[in-house]
């Protein structure tokens, strides 16, 4: 596993994170009152710090009251303004050291602002969820708000008893006292603080396939006047998780699930381990099918792989983009060859000024990463041939499992697998603006890919 964290504060999001220590675990304890949304906390956090002694340091958490802070026990000076709570220990942690922080708080959880609106905590008509990418996660909970910066974590959510909460990983408990439930889940992957995915709401919960002996569950929470188009809608995710295991390797985490929240959202939101849909991506007929197969995909590609720092988000989308794609042209639809050039339409008018290696904050999000995004992959699969292709992938989220990388590490790890050098091929798709000819796969090298 290869955890690369950049140094210093992150390019795109300076104010987020502290790269000088890390954390190893988080154990929140939340509770939840839909009707007044008023959200108390609190959290451990188990850290080690860097190579250099802490007399300070921070977290990100928004503007919640702090009941107590605590360093390894000890009652700790702190300061909290504009989304940094900054801690200063009674004396300094050791270079490498291992340290525990307790955070307590309370408030009116919302959304932090961002160049994107609203992200992280949003209050629904009758529930709530968390939609935090890239940025949105100390809307909720204090955390080292970095996207390298992956952690186990135990979350304990007490809600009343009406009210189911989905959270991304294995519910341990779920304990009803009087009018309140508390459920309990854990998350023991390493996972990214945007990544933790939690949904309140009225659900109806159901199985989706049968997942066999050392199958992943795989569940749906959704209202229920959606369950017939759900039905349909989601019936072939299943098939979505047999043929990605095929080609991507084994699921990288223990339990699937997906939330249809009882509003619309704009886009569905990928959480580790949980995806977060609305009733605007169900409507009976798999009109958002792509998207089920993209939120999927970002399980192995985002989520288990993470990204060291936001310049390289091409390695999330464009691997999920490219995954819609081999689901169509495995399930029937159009093949990948044919979706490619569809793409390269688009792209050839549209501005060419947008480089996938540091695409910079404001076009993080644009559509044309996306598709630039894959054409890339799209154009590596040409290079390679099937069986190289679909080796080179089983073999990159292999051996980064749980851990986060860059596309530097991409290219070198793709030149492993190549005939011949790659340079070009990464200079203009990756690291050039202008949009390069359509790549077109041999048909003679793609056989592999049936038996991939």
């Amino acid at each position: 596993m290869a955890v690369q964290q950049t140094v210093g504060p992150d390019p795109y999001f300076p104010a987020n994170g502290d790269p000088r220590y890390r954390v190893h675990r988080y154990e929140l304890t939340l509770d939840y009152r839909p009707g007044p949304n008023r959200l108390s906390g609190a959290a451990r956090i188990n850290a080690i710090a860097g190579r250099s002694p802490l007399s300070e340091f921070q977290l990100n958490l928004a503007d919640f009251k702090i009941g107590r802070v605590r360093v390894d026990g000890r009652q700790t000076h702190y300061s909290h303004r504009g989304g940094r709570l900054r801690i200063r220990p009674a004396k300094p942690i050791r270079a490498g050291a291992a340290f525990t922080v307790e955070v307590h708080w309370s408030g009116n959880p919302k959304p932090v602002s961002s160049p994107w609106g609203g992200l992280g905590w949003e209050e629904l008509g009758d529930g709530a969820l968390v939609a935090s990418q890239p940025v949105g996660a100390p809307s909720w909970y204090p955390c080292n708000d970095r996207p390298a910066d992956k952690a186990s974590y135990l979350i304990s959510v007490t809600v009343p008893s009406a009210y189911s909460v989905v959270a991304g990983g294995r519910m341990l408990t779920r304990t009803t006292k009087a009018s309140t439930t508390t459920w309990v889940y854990e998350q023991a992957a390493p996972t990214s603080s945007y990544l933790v995915g939690l949904s309140i709401g009225k659900y109806q919960t159901v199985l989706l396939g049968d997942p066999g002996l050392g199958g992943i569950p795989q569940h749906g929470h959704i209202p229920g006047h959606l369950l017939a188009e759900f039905s349909r809608d989601f019936a072939r995710q299943p098939g979505m998780m047999h043929l990605f295991q095929q080609l991507f390797g084994p699921y990288p985490f223990d339990e699937y699930a997906v939330v249809v929240a009882d509003e619309e959202l704009d886009v569905p939101v990928e959480a580790q381990g949980l995806s977060l849909f609305g009733v605007n991506h169900v409507d009976g007929a798999r009109g958002s099918e792509r998207l089920v197969a993209h939120e999927l995909a970002h399980q192995w590609f985002g989520n288990s792989v993470s990204i060291a720092d936001w310049r390289h988000i091409w390695l999330n989308e464009g691997f999920a983009k490219y995954a819609e794609w081999l689901w169509s042209e495995r399930s029937g639809g159009r093949s990948a060859q044919r979706l490619a050039a569809v793409a390269h339409r688009l792209l050839s008018s549209r501005p060419q000024d947008l480089r996938l290696a540091d695409p910079g904050r404001k076009s993080m999000f644009d559509d044309r990463l996306y598709e630039r995004g894959g054409l890339t992959v799209h154009a590596l699969r040409c290079a390679l041939g099937d069986e190289a292709f679909f080796r080179m992938l089983r073999a990159w989220l292999g051996l980064h499992r749980g851990g986060s990388v860059t596309t530097s590490t991409l290219v070198a790890h793709a030149a492993r697998f190549a005939p011949e050098p790659l340079d070009d091929l990464f200079d203009a798709w990756v690291y050039g603006t202008a949009l390069p000819p359509l790549p077109v796969l041999s048909l003679g090298r793609s056989a592999g890919a049936e038996s991939a």
